[in-house]
């Protein structure tokens, strides 16, 4: 008999790159899809429009987690403290609204424990807080090559330079939430 209890959460913290790769290390996590959101193109969006920063949407990622493992309270915990959450429309050098720092919830109780560790973690940032909080709406899957990117190419530069020090911080922030603890 199966006993997971199963949730969705919807999360975009610049390149999704980054935060799929920080999300397939944390204990109950089933899966981490890699996708646009938040946008009001028509269809199904590329990679390339999203990248124009035309369409609206986000890169977003969409985790699967099973809630008797880990809380929703803890996925936007990690979350807000594995990317930069106080600068708007930018992560880095990536700079573009499809980078901004967003919260899709799916239910009322989602909306509220997002909006209250945002508020709680408001107090640890010189700057203020500027992630969107705000209700899920069409959920596109990327591209297969964008699928586990980290995992596929750890030896690019991008993965080296800026996903591995993201991991790093993930390790020492919350040992206790990870698959390998």
């Amino acid at each position: 008999m199966d006993h997971r209890n199963l949730q969705v959460a919807t999360v975009g913290g610049g390149c999704f790159w980054c935060t799929e790769a920080v999300f397939q290390e944390v204990k109950g996590v089933e899966k981490v899809v890699s996708g646009y959101s938040g946008g009001n193109a028509p269809g199904k969006p590329t990679y390339r429009e999203i990248c124009s920063g035309l369409t609206g949407h986000a890169e977003v990622i969409q985790i699967t987690f099973d809630a008797s493992v880990i809380t929703y309270e803890d996925i936007i915990i990690i979350f807000m403290t594995t990317h930069d959450p106080t600068t708007l429309n930018r992560q880095g050098a990536d700079r573009g609204t499809q980078y901004r720092s967003v919260i899709f919830y799916h239910s009322e109780e989602q909306k509220k424990i997002s909006e209250t560790v945002v508020n709680e973690l408001g107090k640890y940032y010189e700057d203020p807080i500027v992630t969107e909080i705000t209700e899920a709406s069409t959920f596109y899957e990327a591209e297969e090559e964008h699928q586990n990117y980290y995992r596929n190419n750890q030896q690019q530069g991008y993965c080296s330079f800026v996903i591995t020090p993201k991991l790093m911080k993930l390790r020492k922030l919350h040992a206790d939430k990870l698959k390998s603890a």
